[in-house]
């Protein structure tokens, strides 16, 4: 193989990568430099020439002429006056020698070494190409196609044929994908494994709920609506708080839509993940309210040094406010940054119920903390209750609630 294919063929694919000249002729005389330092030891009296277009390459060995007697002369950068005149017969000493070297004086197999070379050149530059574009692209949204499903990540491929991989941990749970389905997801890192770079995309990171909204809700996207923070439990609920700086605008208006053709969208990529959209405010009572939509708060206790509110509901506006599995509550929590218990008003049939608190020497106290946290502070709240209700709302065992039940149901008996 001669220079100029090796040359030509890098250049081809340097400039389908897009790479800039300046990159492409250094990659070129590194992989002719190392071949002359490999022949000769030392590249310092050498001077490689690249026309990348047309494929040429000169490399010129440069040394000055010394007396035959001289002590210098078996230096590298020096040649013999009666060596020298074999290539010109009228040189002197002092003059420097410009000796072509030609790519076939390194023999076959220092050729095939700098082929090799090349070849991992290119597959180390294509590497660090790709990284750096998706390296920029972090949280932005890609489209790519699914070609192989595996049990702890789907592998997709983008437009130019690269791998991105989507964890099952990034996958919201309602997902499920087929080989040829398009799938949107964010840039959610980027990272060096071994020296190939691993790309990996999430459907589940707040980031992604943004960017869709910012793609659906054009005034997201101009700036005119600013999303304060999104909290989510990947395909069952979501809350975004959301704020205008326009007082013409309705932000939450806005976000949903005519009918909700907006939010719509949204909600349908996301495997109809509850969206909850509310107007974002400085005051905190508010703001808690706000959060706990759909369901109605009679008051509200602020303790700001433990991070603590305590909200009173009628007794049918707790299960709305706990909501499905206790999500509502725990995005509400996560939303205004407060841990936030919920406690029933009272009725009058119910003042003769009991409040948890008097259990406190039967019952432990962390069991009553993890009934409270779900809107039970009462004994008849808990019973109105079956065991799975529990097990499903708590993090208490089984055998647990079996002995709550047992206290509970002998005072009523009492």
């Amino acid at each position: 193989m001669d220079a100029k294919v090796l040359i030509e063929s890098f250049a081809e694919f340097a400039r389908s990568k897009n790479v800039d000249r300046p990159t492409m002729i250094r990659i070129l005389e590194d992989v002719f430099r190392a071949m002359i330092r490999k022949k000769y030891e030392t590249d310092e009296n050498f001077d490689v020439t690249i026309n990348a277009d047309k494929g040429d390459l000169e490399i010129l060995r440069i040394r000055e002429i010394v007396d035959d007697n001289s002590e210098d002369i078996w230096d590298i950068d020096k040649i013999s006056l009666s060596d020298a005149r074999k290539i010109e017969p009228d040189f002197e000493v002092g003059e420097e020698v410009y000796e072509k070297i030609e790519l076939e004086e390194f023999g076959r197999r220092a050729v095939m070494m700098a082929r090799q070379t090349l070849i991992q050149k290119i597959k180390d530059l294509e590497k660090d190409l790709l990284f750096n574009q998706y390296e920029e692209l972090v949280g932005e949204i890609v489209s790519a196609e699914v070609y192989q499903i595996l049990g702890r990540e789907v592998l997709l491929i983008d437009g130019e044929g690269n791998e991105l991989i989507l964890p099952k941990g990034e996958q919201i749970p309602k997902d499920r994908f087929r080989k040829g389905d398009t799938v949107k997801a964010i840039v959610h890192k980027v990272e060096m494994v071994n020296g190939n770079p691993r790309i990996i995309l999430s459907r589940t990171s707040p980031i992604f709920l943004e960017r869709l909204f910012e793609n659906e809700v054009p005034e997201v996207f101009d700036g005119l609506i600013t999303i304060k923070k999104i909290v989510r439990e990947p395909g069952e609920r979501a809350k975004v708080a959301v704020e205008s700086y326009d007082d013409r605008i309705d932000p939450v208006g806005a976000c949903v839509g005519m009918k909700g053709s907006r939010i719509h969208a949204i909600v349908r990529e996301l495997q109809n993940e509850n969206i909850d959209v509310i107007n974002y405010t400085d005051n905190l009572e508010l703001y808690v309210s706000r959060a706990l939509s759909p369901a109605k708060v009679t008051s509200i206790t602020v303790d700001k040094e433990n991070k603590r509110i305590s909200v009173f509901l009628k007794p049918d506006q707790v299960s709305m406010a706990i909501g499905k599995g206790g999500f509502n509550i725990r995005l509400a929590s996560r939303l205004v940054g407060y841990e936030i218990d919920v406690f029933r008003e009272l009725s009058d049939y119910e003042e003769e119920d009991v409040d948890l608190e008097e259990f406190v020497d039967e019952i432990d106290g962390w069991v009553i903390d993890e009934l409270k946290k779900t809107g039970l502070d009462t004994a008849k709240s808990v019973l109105s209750l079956t065991k799975e209700d529990l097990l499903r709302r708590t993090e208490l065992e089984e055998e647990t609630i079996d002995e709550v039940f047992k206290i509970l149901k002998q005072e009523f008996e009492q």
